[in-house]
């Protein structure tokens, strides 16, 4: 079981975490949204709980908790610049469908 980043979203967020001037990384989970189901949440972390999960590329922890961990393990997160628009990207083997607006997933 794992959650990684390329080299991009750890730089992205390393940087964020930098100019915040605190934090134990980035949360990564999910929750109930969306025509099709399931959304991410990413949000910074302060404090590691004590059921969490902590994955750690490039020096950036990556904190989750094991009912998202069912399904997001194997997900690589990165951080990709598009034209005018940048964002992280979840690149989720466990996707079944997305909806048509990339907003949400199904497993």
């Amino acid at each position: 079981m794992a959650i990684t980043m390329t080299p991009a979203a750890a730089n992205h967020v390393a940087k964020f975490l930098e100019s915040r001037g605190h934090g134990a990384g980035i949360r990564l989970g999910v929750r109930t949204s969306g025509c099709s189901g399931m959304a991410y949440v990413l949000e910074f972390v302060d404090e590691v709980q004590g059921e969490d999960e902590v994955f750690e590329t490039a020096g950036v922890r990556v904190v989750i908790d094991p009912k998202s961990l069912l399904y997001l393990d194997g997900t690589e997160l990165d951080f990709v610049k598009e034209g005018l628009n940048e964002g992280f990207k979840f690149n989720n083997p466990n996707v079944k469908n997305e909806c048509g607006c990339g907003e949400s997933f199904n497993i």
